[in-house]
């Protein structure tokens, strides 16, 4: 059995290999054998399931932060609810967030809210406003709330549909009066989503951060690369190995080419380079793998040493550095790790013989603010179960992930993921000889990828790849 679905829509594979197997008994009627009690749920082939239903996002609140739960609805109108696929979607959203989500998401739809008695199909005027009509649970709702749920709504159908979606309007249950409305514009403020990335950051062959400007109002999007300012810039006193950079662009967590120290620069100031922040027991290649930040600023890296591995995370990039609990390795060792930007998720790469595996973790902080001691990731999951290695990943626009790997066989290629683990669509054209990959939440700007034998390259929205840092190393998009 490859996975389920459940009640939710949520799509969830499976681990342990086990075949699927169901006892059916028969009864004869009429010289005919029937079956007598069928099973509750429909099983499919893969090839159906994929002809049949359609991965969708539908949006939830982290905190200020909308975050995005995939979920499988069908292509076509569902032959038990007729209710068109946009509908289908929309009633899903109202019934809440998947159970692996759930834990640390929440809905501004009140309790029991779902469409007006009779609704089979939600449809857009000519002002590309999607009217939806609810039930009396939502007549009394304030003004912030409603704006919130009307952008659930708004990022679920826009995600779905592909199109342009001007605006969302809530109709009050008598299916006339408007309770309110929010605009594309008004919607990405509430949904507080990170910037999107004035610069793209890589490693060049001395062993020096760069960075080169992307400028969406330009062709090329591309400038001659140059240090990136502040200690780093000149004769920094060490090589760097890896970074990563804040997504507000003002520091960078840097770890020294032996793997061995962690240091955060502030990109914003000139002054001597600060001291570590933290020291990994073993040295390279046991050390440190390149460091992530997350959406509420605080830093992620994991120390590979094998005798005692251990996943850290540093509170707003600046506090004292915390071990944090992480369920289900069964002795793997973390090799490489991203936060999702948009802040509940951590993808991690583990080390299980000589087999590298994507599992997803829940990162669950439980005061809720960001800022809580007992921070842990759990329930781990694969992420790209199809792949009997992977090697690079990143998280790429609307919750997807962007994995590089290969299936059992074959050769190495990059594709997009959805975080539940089922693969979305085919790989990125040309994707050979990766080792290293980086996309942005902003889908205006290029892939960019570590290739041995061209340094930087950059693959554009519609054009091909080109490389643009030759000699250079480990890309990232700030996160």
């Amino acid at each position: 059995m490859l996975a389920t679905v459940d009640e939710r829509s949520a799509y969830q594979p499976e681990t342990s290999g086990r075949r699927y197997e169901e006892f059916l008994q028969l009864t004869q009627e009429n010289k005919q054998w029937r079956i007598a009690t069928p099973p509750s749920s429909l099983v499919l082939s893969e090839s159906d399931f994929q002809r049949i239903y359609m991965p969708v996002n539908k949006y939830y609140f982290a905190g200020g932060t909308l975050v995005a739960d995939p979920v499988y609805v069908r292509q076509r109108s569902d032959p038990d609810s007729r209710m068109d696929p946009t509908t289908q979607t929309v009633k899903s959203l109202l019934s809440g967030p998947s159970k692996w989500l759930g834990p640390v998401v929440t809905s501004n739809f009140p309790t029991g809210t779902e469409l007006r008695e009779g609704t089979k199909s939600l449809s857009y005027d000519g002002q590309n406003t999607l009217r939806v009509p609810l039930n009396d649970k939502v007549d009394n709702v304030a003004q912030p709330q409603c704006q919130k749920m009307a952008t659930q709504l708004l990022y679920t159908v826009k995600d779905l549909t592909g199109s342009r979606v001007d605006r969302v309007e809530l109709v009050r249950a008598d299916g006339k009066s408007s309770l309110c409305e929010v605009t594309e514009a008004a919607a990405a403020v509430i949904a507080n989503r990170p910037p999107s990335p004035g610069h793209q950051y890589y490693v060049d062959k001395e062993s020096r951060l760069q960075r080169m400007s992307l400028d969406p109002n330009r062709e090329e999007q591309q400038e001659e690369a140059s240090p990136v300012p502040g200690p780093l810039s000149g004769n920094p006193p060490f090589k760097v190995g890896s970074a990563a950079v804040s997504y507000d662009e003002k520091r960078a967590a840097v770890v020294s080419e032996d793997s061995h120290g962690l240091y955060v620069v502030n990109l914003t100031t000139a002054g001597p380079m600060p001291p570590p922040l933290l020291a990994a027991k073993g040295s390279k290649p046991a050390g440190f793998t390149a460091p992530s930040w997350d959406a509420a600023g605080d830093l992620w890296v994991a120390d590979q040493d094998v005798q005692d591995p251990v996943l850290w995370r540093v509170p707003g990039g600046a506090g004292t550095p915390e071990r944090v609990e992480v369920s289900g390795l069964d002795g793997r060792r973390i090799t490489g790790l991203k936060t999702s930007p948009d802040g509940v998720r951590i993808a991690l790469l583990l080390q299980s013989e000589s087999r590298k595996e994507l599992y997803i973790g829940r990162i669950e902080r439980p005061d809720g603010k960001g800022d809580g001691s007992a921070v842990s990731v759990r329930e781990l999951r694969p992420a790209a179960p199809q792949l009997a290695d992977v090697t690079a990943m990143s998280w790429a626009p609307r919750g997807r992930l962007l994995v590089v790997g290969r299936e059992s066989g074959g050769v190495v290629q990059a594709r997009y993921m959805l975080a539940d683990g089922s693969m979305v669509g085919a790989g990125l054209p040309g994707a050979t000889g990766l080792e290293a990959v980086a996309a942005s939440e902003d889908e205006r700007k290029p892939v960019v990828a570590f290739s041995g034998e061209d340094g930087i390259v950059w693959l554009p929205p519609g054009a091909q790849w080109r490389t643009v840092a030759a000699g250079g190393r480990d890309p990232v998009y700030p996160g």
